[in-house]
């Protein structure tokens, strides 16, 4: 096999790639001299000469001459001056002699031994590149498309040609791709895996949400806004609070646009994502209040050493904070990093109401406990709702919901 093929398919590999010259070189040389070891046992006394640009090899074996019959003839560095004298014939000894060492001297098996070695280091290096380029790059958005729909992931190839990982756990539930779609993510994690790189994509991180509100928001792109948090049921609901750092503009008003024209196509990009864009503030009461919007609180107490706050809400306000299926509560509560408690304002109370407790002795506790935690703490407040929302709303089966209704009805009748 002809050097020149190897060395111009390596360049060419090292070019597309921008690998420098002498990384280049490095590597070609390293593989001639592997395959010199093999044959020769020793590359001390050679030289590799290699020339990327043009695929020219030269490779020089020197030796130093010395008496026929001196003890030191089969010395790797050494020859006899008879045999010297057949490659030129007025050496003499102590003289050096440069002989040159064609491929072909190698045989067959050794030059292909030494293609495939090659071929193998190819493959490292672009397993190395690859894992360089994305390792400063997590958090980063990417735009890839679709190579192959799998159960548990769905492949996503860059622009060079690279496989990326989309597993089902960081797709939104809503998403449905098709091959030779484009897709946007961003990087979620860069590693190692048995010398290969495993690049995993999300779709569902916050950081995703955040860098598609740079994308979209000039502002947020021109550093004159800033998105402070961002806390996520991905598909489902999010809530972001941005900050401005320029008194004239209003943040959450340059965020939605009007009518909300900018935040619409990042609503469509998450499949319809309920997005709740907040004022931050350093205030925590106020951003605890702003948090749980819609709903309008009316008090709260707030306790700093076990993060929870307890809100006191209207009885047409609680059903708001707490939000579907809880997630306008919970998002809330990861926003401002407390737990929420939801309870109804205390002064809304009829005097005729009778707080849950006073049950005890016909309702078991965990079934108060699940009633509480929707915000619900007197009978008149589960009266409010009918059976179909309170089983929506709790993990209470419909015979329980129905079952309490009915006691709680008799204490008013």
């Amino acid at each position: 096999m002809d050097s020149g093929i190897l060395i111009e398919s390596f360049a060419e590999f090292a070019s597309s790639k921008n690998i420098d010259r002498p990384t280049m070189i490095s590597v070609l040389e390293e593989v001639f001299r592997t395959m010199i070891r093999k044959k020769y046992g020793t590359d001390d006394n050679f030289d590799v000469i290699i020339n990327p640009e043009s695929g020219d090899l030269e490779m020089w074996r020197t030796r130093e001459i010395v008496d026929d019959n001196s003890e030191d003839i089969w010395d790797y560095n050494k020859i006899p001056l008879a045999e010297a004298r057949k490659i030129q014939g007025d050496f003499e000894v102590g003289e050096e002699v440069a002989e040159e060492v064609k491929l072909v001297e190698f045989g067959r098996r050794l030059v292909q031994t030494a293609r495939q070695t090659l071929i193998q280091k190819i493959k490292d290096m672009e397993k190395e590149i690859m894992f360089e380029k994305y390792k400063d790059q997590v958090g980063e958005m990417i735009t890839g498309e679709v190579y192959q729909t799998l159960r548990h992931e769905v492949i996503i190839v860059d622009s060079e040609g690279n496989e990326l990982s989309l597993p089902r756990t960081e797709q939104i539930s809503k998403d449905r791709f098709r091959k030779g779609e484009s897709v946007k993510s961003v990087i979620h994690k860069v590693e190692m895996n048995n010398g290969s790189p495993k690049i995993t994509l999300s779709r569902t991180s916050p950081v995703f949400l955040e860098r598609l509100f740079e994308v979209e928001i000039p502002e947020i792109y021109d550093g004159i806004i800033s998105v402070r948090r961002v806390v996520r049921e991905p598909g489902e609901r999010a809530k972001v609070a941005v900050e401005s750092y320029d008194d004239r503009i209003d943040p959450v008003g340059a965020c939605v646009g009007m009518k909300g024209s900018r935040i619409h196509s990042i609503v469509r990009e998450l499949g319809n994502e309920n997005i709740d864009v907040i004022n931050y503030t350093d205030n925590l009461e106020l951003l605890i209040s702003r948090a749980l919007s819609p709903a309008k609180v009316s008090s709260m107490q707030i306790d700093r050493d076990t993060k929870r706050v307890s809100v006191f809400l209207k009885p047409d306000q609680v059903s708001l904070a707490i939000g579907k299926g809880g997630q306008n509560i919970k998002l809330a509560g990861k926003l401002v990093g407390m737990e929420i408690d939801v309870f109804r304002d205390i002064e809304e109370q009829n005097d005729e109401d009778v707080d849950l407790t006073e049950f005890s002795d016909e309702i078991d506790e965990w079934i108060i406990s699940e009633l509480h935690k929707i915000g619900l703490d007197t009978a008149k407040s589960v009266l409010a709702l009918n059976k179909e929302e309170l089983v929506r709303r709790t993990d209470l089966e419909e015979a329980t919901v129905e079952e309490v209704l009915d006691i709680l009805r008799k204490e008013f009748e």
